[in-house]
């Protein structure tokens, strides 16, 4: 049986606090999708690429020696939970017409929407991002690297899914960051922020 309370309350919540909870919500799905990754295939991925770098005569070393892992690195979780679990808090605290929540949401969103544009690139463009890093490098053993195909060996071992989410993380993080934001500053959100709680 649904409380009249809550059905009164919903119906008064604006759209626009629905749709930036909704956005926020769904931000969170890649992250934690993400972790799940890195818990579960990080590690085959990684030694994918490395035995990928071994047949191509190179020692399976030059990999970590640079830095380049597949999701490998099991302290990358606690950031991506982290994260998921703050984007979840905030929606359910926008939904509730807390201030707090939207004052948050404003200081998390921006953040979430640079991260997207300098970061979330790379998990989508994986094989343009490690060319061009290769390339960079001045290192001529890491050179001799066929990218591509390093790339294709532990993205063989990932998820089929992987790709269409690390998109979706793309675009929520950037566009959905700026959507949140102006969503909650429409006249009808800041009204919803301002009642007087009963």
């Amino acid at each position: 049986m649904t409380n009249p309370a809550l059905a009164r309350r919903a119906e008064r919540r604006p759209r626009s606090v629905v749709f930036a909870a909704t956005l926020q919500l769904l931000t969170a799905v890649p992250f934690l999708a993400g972790s799940a990754v890195v818990f579960f295939y990080g590690a085959g991925a990684q030694a994918a690429a490395e035995a990928e770098v071994v047949r191509q005569g190179l020692p399976a070393a030059v990999l970590a020696d640079h830095g380049i892992s597949f999701g490998s690195n099991l302290a990358d979780i606690p950031l991506a939970l982290g994260i998921a679990l703050v984007l979840t808090t905030l929606a359910l605290l926008n939904l509730r017409g807390n201030r707090i929540g939207r004052t948050l949401s404003w200081i998390l969103q921006p953040i979430l929407f640079v991260a997207g544009c300098l970061i979330v690139p790379s998990q989508v463009f994986t094989a343009q991002a490690l060319d061009s890093s290769v390339k960079n490098s001045g290192d001529p053993m890491l050179a001799r690297i066929d990218v591509r195909a390093m790339v294709d060996a532990a993205v063989h071992v990932m998820p089929g899914w992987l790709l269409p989410v690390n998109i979706g993380k793309l675009a929520l993080t950037t566009l959905g960051s700026l959507l949140v934001v102006i969503l909650l500053a429409i006249p009808s959100a800041r009204a919803y922020f301002r009642r007087k709680k009963p």
